[in-house]
């Protein structure tokens, strides 16, 4: 056989069978070399043995080639059942320790076979091997993040198709009645139609907006900002196209405020999206803009502003509020599809808030009102 056959033949042995050609290589390799050394050595160390002997006055003259021939006959069986007994027990357990090793490597080729199939629910059982078992833990957190991409994959697919239901049906009805003839052109259905139009392109805009905040990619030009100019500007744009019977609108903040490290842009998004929300859903009542600094408190917290949106509106159920910030999550009682929203504007919020260093909360009692909050890191 080539030396190039039998490289591929090296090559495709199993990692089971590698392992234990490499123990047995080394036994052999030491087992010969105590043969050798013990075969060389052996018999000089006995005749000087006997030759000590011989000089405290014990002869051996006459017996000393039998002695000599006894003690190589007494060693090579010795030595020939040694190495029977211990080459059998060695080569024993060079395979059990192969196959335990090696285990645990199927177990991780099996179980990533069926992850890749699609069964996003295996783990990998831990091991005894401080490497295999830290391999094992990183599978497990990477198929744990797969597997919640995939889920909020196939969420996302549902979801958007709930929400494009709604008005691409309305639009095909209208346009079926007018392609039949069966309803006369009125301005009144234009501005449906319209209507319509616009809210499918503002959830298409609100998508790609959200896509580009998850990834990353969403531009964030942070800078020292004094909020309190837009959060006066912001009340009073929202007080103008409140009705009389509406909320009122009021702003509870300090007249010096520190600045703090925010994108004025993006923060501005946010309080819209807050305020937008907080009077779709209060029909009485007011709606209150609080602010205030937190510099002291918990150990090790760094001092930051927050920035409070209250309403008297019809509140969150307990079992809804951990659903707040979630693509496409609106409450039974507020999934009006004249109230305009898509579902996505919270969540955008929430993301948008951790780009500039913060964090948003909500609390909410059902009937009562809710209250969101989030803060910035001060400059």
């Amino acid at each position: 056989m080539s030396k190039t056959g039998l490289r591929r033949r090296r090559k495709s042995l199993p990692l089971v069978s590698r392992l234990f050609l490499s123990h047995l290589l080394v036994m052999i390799v030491g087992v010969g070399s105590l043969l050798i050394i013990s075969k060389v050595s052996s018999p000089r160390f006995f005749i000087l043995h006997l030759q000590q002997l011989e000089g405290k006055g014990v002869i051996f003259r006459v017996a000393r080639t039998s002695l000599l021939q006894g003690f190589q006959t007494a060693w090579n069986r010795g030595t020939f059942w040694s190495v029977i007994v211990g080459t059998t027990a060695a080569g024993g357990l060079s395979y059990w320790l192969s196959r335990r090793i090696v285990k645990p490597l199927t177990q991780i080729e099996d179980i990533t076979q069926q992850f890749a199939a699609g069964k996003l629910d295996k783990r990998l059982p831990p091991s005894e091997i401080p490497e295999i078992n830290q391999l094992a833990t990183s599978f497990n957190q990477m198929a744990v993040s797969l597997e919640d991409v995939e889920q909020r994959r196939r969420d996302l697919v549902s979801d958007l198709t709930h929400e494009l239901r709604t008005p691409l049906t309305v639009l095909r009805g209208y346009l079926e009645e007018l392609a039949t003839q069966r309803m006369d052109a009125t301005p009144a259905m234009y501005q449906q139609l319209a209507k319509e139009t616009r809210r499918l392109e503002r959830l298409i805009n609100d998508l790609q907006e959200l896509s580009k905040a998850e990834a990353g990619y969403l531009p964030i030009k942070v800078e020292p900002v004094n909020v309190r100019p837009l959060l006066e500007s912001l009340v009073q744009k929202f007080t103008d196209q409140v009705l009389e019977e509406g909320p009122a609108l009021q702003l509870d903040c300090p007249e010096k405020l520190p600045r703090v490290l925010a994108d004025s842009d993006r923060l501005e998004q946010v309080l819209m999206n807050l305020l937008g929300n907080a009077i779709r859903h209060t029909q009485t009542g007011k709606i209150t803009v609080r602010v205030w600094v937190e510099r002291h408190g918990i150990k090790g917290i760094i001092p930051r502003l927050w920035i409070a949106v209250t309403d008297t509106g019809m509140g969150i159920a307990p079992e809804d509020l951990p659903h707040v910030f979630e693509r496409f999550w609106r409450a039974e009682k507020s999934r009006n599809p004249h109230t305009g929203g898509t579902g996505i504007g919270l969540a955008i919020s929430k993301r948008l808030v951790e780009l500039q260093g913060g964090e948003i909360e909500v609390e909410s009692q059902l009937g009562i009102g809710s209250t969101f909050r989030f803060y910035l890191p001060l400059a």
